[in-house]
C-alpha cells in the first residue's frame, strides 16, 4: 500500500471517526501511511497532573509490566516525559534526541524496550487546550530505526494530526487527570525509599535511574567525574547495594 493511495482513505476514516471511540486507532492508521510503525501507546500529559492512558496496542500478557507499571510510577523515568516536563520538547522526537548516554544499559530499557523487542521509539506531541497528547510510536527488532526522513514526513503531517485531535477532544471532553502530588515527584519517591541520602545524593540517584553516566552527571551538575564517583560509592554504601540494577530494584518497590 503506497502513501499516495492510502493517505486519502485513511485520512477520510480519521475525519469520520472524530468524536467516536475509533478515533485514536484511525489517527494512528493515518500516521502509518506517513511512516510505518508497530507499537503505539498514547497518553495525555498535563503539567502538574498524572499521565492519563488513552490507548495502547500492547499484548495482554505484557500489560501489567509495560502499561500498568508505567502508569503507576515508571513514567518518572521515561526520557520523553522527562523532556516534556522540562518543557524542552519538539513536536516530533526520536529516542536518540532524549535518551541519556547510558540509557541502553538501564533496567528501565530492559523492561520497556528489550523485553518487548522494541528497537526504536518516536514521540509525537500534540498540544491541546490544556494538555498535550503524547503518541509513543515503536519499531521492533529487525526493523529500521526511525530516520530524519521519518521525522520530516511526520512534521509535514503534524498540522493535520493536530487539527484532527483538537476537533476530537473538543467534541469529547475528558475529566481532568488526578493532580500530581509531591509524593509522585521522582526526588520525593527517592527520598522516601532511600532514607539517609543527602539532597545532592538524591539528585545523583535521579540521574542514575534515568540512564546518565558519571561523566554525564558531572556535566549536568557542574561537578568533577571523580566527585560523582565518590557520591555513587556513598549512595551504594548507605543503601547496602553494589550495583545500579539494585538501585533500580529499590525504585520498583514503589510501583509493585
Amino acid at each position: 500500500m503506497t502513501q499516495s493511495s492510502a493517505t486519502p482513505n485513511e485520512l477520510a476514516k480519521a475525519i469520520r471517526s472524530i468524536g467516536s471511540a475509533d478515533f485514536i486507532p484511525a489517527v494512528l492508521d493515518y500516521m502509518r501511511t506517513v511512516t510505518p510503525f508497530r507499537g503505539a501507546f498514547v497518553t495525555l500529559l498535563s503539567p502538574g497532573r498524572l499521565p492519563e492512558h488513552i490507548y495502547d496496542n500492547v499484548r495482554q500478557e505484557r500489560r501489567s509490566v509495560v502499561v500498568d507499571r508505567w502508569l503507576d510510577r515508571a513514567w518518572l523515568l521515561d526520557p520523553f516525559v522527562v523532556t516534556f516536563i522540562s518543557d524542552r520538547f519538539d513536536p516530533i522526537m526520536v529516542l536518540d534526541d532524549v535518551a541519556p548516554d547510558r540509557f541502553a544499559q538501564t533496567d528501565y530499557f530492559n523492561i520497556y524496550y528489550k523485553s518487548v523487542r522494541l528497537k526504536d521509539e518516536l514521540a509525537v506531541f500534540v498540544p491541546l487546550s490544556d494538555s498535550t497528547l503524547f503518541f509513543s510510536l515503536g519499531r521492533l527488532v529487525g526493523e529500521m530505526r526511525f530516520s530524519r526522513r521519518d521525522v520530516r514526513r511526520l512534521l509535514e503531517a503534524h498540522q493535520v494530526v493536530s487539527a484532527l485531535c483538537e476537533q476530537h477532544f473538543h467534541r469529547s471532553p475528558r475529566n481532568a487527570p488526578n493532580q500530581l502530588s509531591g509524593a509522585m515527584r521522582l526526588d520525593t519517591v527517592i527520598e522516601k525509599l532511600c532514607n539517609g541520602l543527602t539532597r545532592r545524593e538524591i539528585e545523583i540517584v535521579q540521574h542514575l535511574l534515568r540512564g546518565h553516566s558519571s561523566q554525564s552527571i558531572a556535566l549536568l551538575l557542574d561537578l568533577s567525574p571523580a566527585t560523582v564517583k565518590v557520591h555513587r560509592k556513598n549512595i551504594y554504601r548507605k543503601l547496602g547495594i553494589s550495583s545500579q540494577s539494585a538501585l533500580f530494584s529499590i525504585f520498583l518497590q514503589s510501583v509493585i
